[in-house]
């Protein structure tokens, strides 16, 4: 006497759940330039390390012996993995089995949210959210005889959103996501789409053209270039499946599993009294030209360390996470090659990222180089002061460590919002530094109109003027003063850093645990 039958029964229906939608359907998706679910997380996660739970829920249908007539696997396939060694849950949508639409669980197995949230939760673990789902639809009406509530019969955002100030939680668009999955996608730390595949809207194409009597492609209203380089809804773009499930991987490596642990260190792999020569050159005499803010931080971080966040989007600015002597660190920098100033597309960048770091103890470097607020009449539009501000207020909250590199421009209330007031108010200057409540071109005929006016000659004048306020402005009296910590050759920029960093490292695991903060979501 056993349980043969019984099991053999129990990996029979494993299999069932393994072919996704059938073979036919697997095709189609294949054609469509599409992983699976499975082999979505199969290439993912270390090898062998994926156990999947509720791999047996679905639709049967039972013959009048008892036996099993037919089989439909729940359309969502999540479980416990791992990454580089360290656990994850992850799940996501079959799209081959009716598009990946709710099950209908009150467990939630068919859909985001319920068990994987909750594993993720319980065991302070990173949570990735691979997303091929457009949720609800109008068949439900004639399923249960009367309408619903939005969100009826699934889980809430309650948990997701919990969840943001507990463990790194990153989503993937993966194919064309709307109303729910795309809404809960959005509650993450770091997402990415795949350019021509995938798509993030509120209401598709059939529905907008029902409303707006416009016809449009999926990728024209909600593909990377919409969603990713324009919005910025999403963090990140992808080249291929593959290249998206690597950034993943990329970007959990910089994260610890919980906001009550460090980011993972690592053996230092480049010297940290490494100088570059090219750094002294680097930044040009002329105010008016520009240089490679990227070559320059690459030359300070650990060589070949940084991975940049929203590389696209609000290109002002340029937001990554990077090392320095192994340690996890935030690099936001002024990109002087569209001009380095702020718009509300750089503000909105900068607030996402700070709070990032701050959530996981991840240190910031600004490398300053910031004319100030983009100003005129359709930046007031855009709301440009509220954004600014709001950038400002998540520095203000941050808890972690901040080191400030003023490299050029540091100028008006962007320049004002790149430094470490409520800590250490540490800042380091390049001898190409300049700083103030306003440039001193430009400014000094709004401050001294009535006197250059009345002059025998304004011009001169203003002249004068500008030659006295710029001798004043010299980096070296502010060092005197102690106004600046410390002016240093360029050269020096790393191994000072990185001294600092490492000492940092005490006061950081002293302040472990969620962050509290109003108004700035994480």
């Amino acid at each position: 006497m056993t349980w043969r039958p019984e099991v053999e029964e129990i990996h029979r229906r494993r299999q069932m759940a393994e072919d996704c939608g059938g073979t036919v359907a697997v095709e189609k998706h294949h054609a469509a330039g599409k992983l699976t679910v499975r082999e979505r997380i199969e290439r993912l996660l270390d090898k062998r390390s994926f156990r999947e739970v509720g791999k047996l829920a679905g639709k049967a249908s039972y013959a009048a012996d008892g036996t099993l007539a037919s089989f439909e696997p729940a359309p969502y396939v999540m479980g416990l993995g791992a990454i580089d060694g360290r656990p994850v849950a992850v799940g996501g949508e079959d799209y081959t089995i009716r598009a990946g639409t709710g099950f209908g669980s009150d467990r939630r197995k068919g859909g985001q949210g319920g068990f994987v949230e909750d594993l993720a939760h319980e065991y302070r673990i990173p949570l990735v959210n691979l997303v091929d789902g457009t949720g609800g639809t109008v068949n439900t009406v004639k399923r249960k005889g009367y309408s619903v509530w939005p969100g009826y019969g699934m889980d809430g955002f309650e948990r997701s959103a919990s969840l943001l100030g507990e463990v790194p939680v990153v989503s993937a668009i993966m194919g064309s996501v709307a109303g729910g999955p795309g809404g809960r996608a959005l509650m993450a730390h770091w997402s990415i789409m795949v350019r021509d595949t995938s798509q993030i809207f509120a209401a598709g194409p059939p529905v907008v053209e029902r409303a707006f009597g416009v016809k449009l492609h999926k990728n024209d209203l909600g593909g990377a270039k919409i969603a990713v380089d324009t919005a910025g809804t999403i963090d990140n773009a992808a080249a291929s499946e593959d290249d998206c499930l690597r950034q993943i991987r990329t970007f959990l490596s910089y994260m610890p599993q919980n906001v009550w642990e460090l980011p993972p260190s690592i053996a230092p792999t480049d010297q940290p009294d490494r100088c570059e020569e090219a750094l002294l050159s680097i930044v040009p005499r002329s105010e008016r030209q520009a240089y490679n803010m990227r070559k320059l931080v690459g030359m300070v971080v650990d060589k070949d360390s940084a991975f940049e966040i929203q590389p696209t989007f609000g290109r002002a600015v340029i937001t990554s996470l990077a090392r320095m002597n192994g340690h996890v660190v935030g690099v936001v920098a002024n990109n002087p090659m569209v001009g380095g100033i702020v718009d509300v597309k750089t503000a909105r960048k900068q607030t996402h990222f700070i709070s990032l770091c701050d959530s996981f103890n991840i240190p910031l470097i600004f490398f300053v180089d910031v004319p100030g607020l983009l100003i005129g009449v359709d930046s007031e539009s855009e709301a440009i002061m509220r954004f600014g501000i709001q950038q400002r207020y998540a520095l203000a909250k941050a808890t972690v460590p901040i080191y400030t590199v003023l490299v050029r421009k540091c100028f008006g209330v962007a320049g004002g919002s790149v430094f470490d007031r409520a800590g250490l108010n540490f800042k380091i200057a390049w001898p190409s530094a300049s700083w103030g409540s306003l440039p001193i071109e430009g400014g000094v005929k709004a401050a001294y109109r009535r006197e250059i006016e009345a002059a025998p000659d304004p011009a001169a004048r203003e002249a004068e003027i500008e030659a006295e306020l710029r001798a004043l402005s010299s980096p070296f009296r502010t060092a005197e003063a102690f106004a600046v910590e410390d002016l240093i050759d360029p050269r020096e920029t790393r191994p000072y850093l990185c001294q600092f960093i490492d000492a940092a490292q005490s006061r950081l695991r002293t302040q472990l645990g969620p962050k509290l903060r109003a108004g700035v979501s994480p």
